[in-house]
């Protein structure tokens, strides 16, 4: 028989939608920090490139206003705030199976085996979530997966209490 810390977690049941959803409200909360800090260097680091001539910004416009209204740094902009998120899911999904509101609510995202996720295999959950909507699918299945439990060959599980 295997030994190891994989073993204690690979045949835990199955987290159900109210747990996954109370544990989402929580890492909603830390994911809006993450943005907000991503948001304060990405803007940081504009002002920083128009201070230096890197990007072009009339002497008259409001940094804010340019960021906004030019499609291209506006662009770049939001894709750095949604890397930044996307970061932080992932790398606590494969580094530890859970991010702060999952240890809240004693769950652990792994493969079944009981292993953690790799980076790759967290982004593609992230993906295949489709920002939280693929969890209605816990609704119709009888395994109890979501639809990024399904596609990724993971799972959440819950953890016993301490």
């Amino acid at each position: 028989m295997k030994q190891g810390p994989d073993c204690y977690y690979a045949n835990l049941p199955r987290a159900g939608l109210g747990r996954r959803l109370g544990a989402a409200c929580y890492d909603l909360l830390l994911a809006a920090a993450v943005y907000v800090f991503a948001g304060i260097l990405g803007f940081a680091f504009f002002a920083l490139t128009s201070r230096l001539g890197i990007t072009s910004v009339a002497s008259d416009q409001a940094l804010a206003d340019v960021l906004r209204q030019n499609r291209l740094y506006h662009g770049v902009y939001q894709c750095w705030l949604m890397l930044w998120v996307l970061g932080f899911y992932c790398f606590f999904w494969s580094h530890a199976g859970q991010t702060l509101g999952m240890q809240a609510w004693r769950l652990r995202v792994q493969h079944t085996n009981g292993q953690n996720i790799s980076p790759v295999t967290a982004l593609a959950r992230a993906f295949w979530s489709l920002l939280g909507l693929g969890n209605l699918w816990l609704v119709f299945s009888q395994q109890r997966l979501a639809l990024q439990d399904k596609l990724t060959d993971s799972e959440i599980v819950q953890l016993p209490k301490p």
